[in-house]
């Protein structure tokens, strides 16, 4: 997907392994906020916060990533998400 190239080049011109800072929106059902903590390994704290509505949850997790392909492959697994916005 041309939106994952753009990124990827944007990140090759960083040295790695870096902390990365992730950023999701997703519906507040139970399964996307598993599929999302999911992405990441186990040992990532991963911080939760609902909309005012109640009806979104903004995931946010930092992960040391060792390449840009693992953080195009979280991309990648995370849009499968239904309803999931990437930030």
């Amino acid at each position: 997907m041309e939106q994952f190239e753009s990124l990827k080049a944007q990140l090759e011109q960083t040295d790695f392994p870096q902390v990365y800072f992730f950023k999701f929106i997703v519906p507040n059902k139970n399964d996307n906020v598993a599929l999302v903590s999911a992405l990441y390994s186990s040992d990532t704290q991963v911080q939760m916060k609902p909309s005012s509505s109640g009806k979104f949850i903004s995931m946010s997790a930092k992960q040391v990533m060792l390449s840009a392909d693992e953080i195009i492959n979280i991309y990648k697994k995370a849009s499968a998400i239904d309803g999931i916005i990437s930030l």
